[in-house]
């Protein structure tokens, strides 16, 4: 089973480490965890270490793992037990032993621990709480220490972390996981379910059209050849297919058209949420059907040279690629096959510096100015292939309109100068933006835009989520984590920007008849340290331009009976929007009857929103990432509790994946401690909501089934964050027989 296979792994890599002597010190041991200082790492090896010699033989590694693994539930509470008991006092038989009982010094050292390993910011005030309600909580008999009965009266309340005080509970001893032969075959087959094909069938419907309408043209043109060898069929073949393939390209990328049709019927039968994803698979394919039209035409060029003829030389194949001496080419003759060249050279240098290493390493210029090239390639491709504006003539008109709507000329004669004029910088790098809102700049929550400013980058125009509900007036807003190149120079330019205002005192807005130079005195006034903790606001007037609003997969939430938001750190973003939208129009839609003057919300819903209910999940590394939506978060809770209703209509779930959890030795304490106090608070010591946050990462198998017996209607799940997670969301809304959205720029 899969202990057994554990400890094996285990004995096997303390051989490893301990080399020819045969033990293994404190310091080995740490390097075998991987960690420095741990107050853990110390408790485990000297529980390990039966003999107190200060290394640990073989021997003694397995006995310590097999009671964590295979000893009974009392063995197990016993090891814990004397984790906690950190006193040293005791010596017995040469063996550094605890006193037997665990005094408040003890618990509040091993919370503190607790804390510093799961990379917390807790105050020694609320550190000291935690430990007390602790405390108060084990010691039954007030005696002012927890003995080992007492210890596991209380642990029988919370049969949930006993039952996985198994392996898990030294988590980072187990060995790395593997992907099996077994999960890689599930992984594929899900591909093949029913299930799958349900969830999926508008994307799987268009690929399919897609390659049928390729398949078409291959015939056509491989018939309108049939008399020529098999090379001049695969060119002929795979260049009909280009002339459509190129065409199409770029109409997954009309985000205005599109936008558009998001807005009619069509959004029922094409995948508009899957169109960058498209534009990709697209791109794949013109590459793969080049290099095949490419090497079939070379083959045929080859066959067609002789080496030994009387007859007049054909030219050699260096001039029929390179030359105009194959008289080849509808646009001037020799033009074929030289303009076939140029157009190879442009695609690799357009392929190449669209990868994703190079577009998110700091060269987003290179990605840019390499694509503005499809401009050549399109010029080429109409003197190249005699039919290709056929294919091109629609898609080119849209194009040329969507880019004059574009222009910063046509932007400022539709909306007006747009200018930065208030910025936050926030924890973990993030940076609110303030921008001045037209009243022509309409948009729909969950939309996106692109945002230049001309100080930090000329030309670069990057998409970001817009995060401030439609319904606020005069004003949007941009929440932009430093992730990249060009945020973090967001972030830094913002930082040492001194032409503005710093708000320290959490001002909405500049003091009426107040002067620059009268707050800038009053701000260095200020002790270094407290301007150094506070959030820092400044106003500023930096002009921007804006590039849309684009519609995104979220303008379908408003019209989903159980919305289930999913977000991984600045994800959220998408998710400010439409919960403050939401917030915003429930108050719109609440009713008081006249004769009770109690107030409700009716049961059918509006035609301004039919969500019946929101479940928001949001996952951070550590906790100073919730920081800056906690207030949001806040007022949601408060309406939600003055709605009074019984069915929640918001339910939030808090993750910290740095979090060690109650299935976790080094978490369990500080767990349990942090539940008695949200229980006795009211709110949760980390965020200061009331929903408390959970450590670890979300069970989403579980947390799905419990939204599919809720029965609340159609489950729609929206994602914003990672490709990783998405695509473990993605399998289980496959398996529940959820619709998955997936947020894409």
């Amino acid at each position: 089973d899969e202990e057994t296979a554990w400890l094996k792994h285990m004995e096997k890599q303390f051989k490893e480490i301990a080399g020819e002597d045969g033990s293994i010190d404190l310091d080995e041991f740490k390097r075998a965890l991987k960690v420095k200082d741990s107050f853990f790492a110390d408790r485990f090896f000297a529980l390990f270490d039966e003999d107190g010699s200060g290394s640990l033989e073989l021997e003694e590694v397995l006995n310590g793992l097999r009671q964590i693994t295979k000893g009974s539930r009392r063995d197990k509470l016993k090891f814990l037990f004397d984790i906690h008991d950190v006193d040293s006092n005791h010596v017995r038989c040469g063996c550094v032993t605890g006193s037997g009982c665990i005094d408040h010094s003890e618990m509040k050292a091993v919370l503190e621990s607790c804390v510093t390993e799961s990379a917390l910011k807790i105050s020694d005030q609320d550190i000291e709480d935690l430990t007390t309600i602790l405390f108060e909580a084990a010691d039954a008999d007030d005696s002012g220490s927890i003995t080992f009965e007492e210890m596991i009266t209380e642990f029988e309340k919370h049969p949930e972390a006993l039952d996985s005080l198994t392996i898990s509970a030294a988590n980072w001893l187990k060995p790395p996981v593997q992907a099996t032969k077994h999960n890689k075959e599930e992984t594929w087959r899900r591909f093949f379910t029913k299930r799958f094909v349900v969830n999926n069938f508008r994307l799987i419907s268009f690929l399919s059209v897609f390659a049928l309408v390729n398949a078409v043209l291959f015939a056509f043109n491989a018939w309108r050849y049939w008399g020529a060898n098999g090379y001049v069929i695969i060119a002929r073949g795979c260049g009909m297919c280009l002339n459509f393939d190129c065409a199409f390209v770029v109409v997954l990328m009309l985000r205005y058209t599109l936008t558009w049709l998001r807005m009619t019927a069509l959004r029922f039968i094409l995948p508009f949420d899957e169109s960058v994803m498209l534009h990709k698979v697209v791109g794949y394919v013109i590459c793969i059907l080049t290099v095949l039209h490419t090497v079939a035409h070379l083959i045929n060029i080859d066959t067609g040279v002789p080496s030994n003829s009387t007859a007049a030389p054909l030219p050699e194949y260096w001039e029929y690629l390179f030359t105009f001496k194959s008289k080849i080419g509808f646009i001037g003759p020799g033009f074929g096959y030289l303009s076939g060249v140029i157009l190879d050279v442009i695609l690799l240098i357009m392929f190449l510096c669209s990868l994703s290493f190079v577009r998110r390493t700091g060269h987003f210029q290179i990605f840019y100015w390499s694509h503005v090239l499809y401009l050549a390639f399109w010029a080429l491709l109409i003197m190249h292939g005699p039919m290709f504006w056929y294919f091109f003539i629609l898609p080119g008109i849209l194009f040329v309109i969507e880019k004059i709507y574009s222009l910063k000329i046509v932007k400022i004669a539709r909306h007006g100068h747009m200018y930065v004029t208030e910025v936050n910088l926030l924890p973990s790098k993030v940076t609110h933006l303030v921008i001045s809102r037209p009243a022509k700049f309409v948009y729909e929550p969950g939309d996106y835009i692109f945002i230049n400013i001309p100080d930090i980058a000329a030309n670069e125009w990057h998409p970001f989520t817009i995060s401030s509900a439609p319904e606020h007036r005069g004003e949007f807003w941009l929440h932009i984590r430093g992730a990249g190149y060009w945020t973090n120079r967001l972030h830094n330019f913002f930082s040492n920007y001194d032409e503005g205002i710093d708000d320290m005192d959490g001002l909405q807005s500049p003091p009426k008849h107040t002067s620059l130079k009268h707050i800038r005195v009053a701000r260095e006034g200020c002790p270094s340290e407290c301007y150094k903790n506070q959030r820092r606001r400044k106003f500023v007037k930096v002009k921007c331009f804006v590039d849309g609003p684009y519609g995104s997969p979220t303008r379908e939430i408003m019209n989903t009976e159980h919305a289930v938001l999913v977000a991984s750190g600045i994800g959220v973003t998408p998710y400010a929007s439409i919960l403050q939208s939401i917030m915003l129009r429930r108050k719109g839609r609440r009713v008081t009857c006249p004769c009770c003057d109690k107030s409700f919300y009716p049961d059918v819903p509006t035609e301004l929103m039919g969500i019946k209910k929101v479940d928001f999940i949001w996952i951070n590394r550590d906790q100073k990432c919730f920081e800056w939506f906690v207030s949001l978060l806040t007022q949601l809770e408060a309406q939600e509790c003055e709605d009074g209703t019984v069915d929640r209509f918001l339910e939030m779930q808090m993750y910290m994946t740095a979090a060690a959890s109650k299935n976790d030795m080094k978490g369990l304490g500080l767990q349990m401690a942090l539940e008695l106090l949200h229980a006795k608070r009211g709110t949760d010591l980390l965020t200061g909501l009331k929903t408390q946050t959970k450590p670890g990462r979300p069970d989403w198998r579980e947390i799905f089934t419990k939204i599919s017996a809720e029965k609340k209607g159609s489950v729609k799940v929206f994602f914003c964050g990672s490709a990783a997670l998405a695509k473990q969301l993605n399998l289980q809304c496959d398996l529940h027989g959820f619709e998955f959205k997936k947020e894409s720029f």
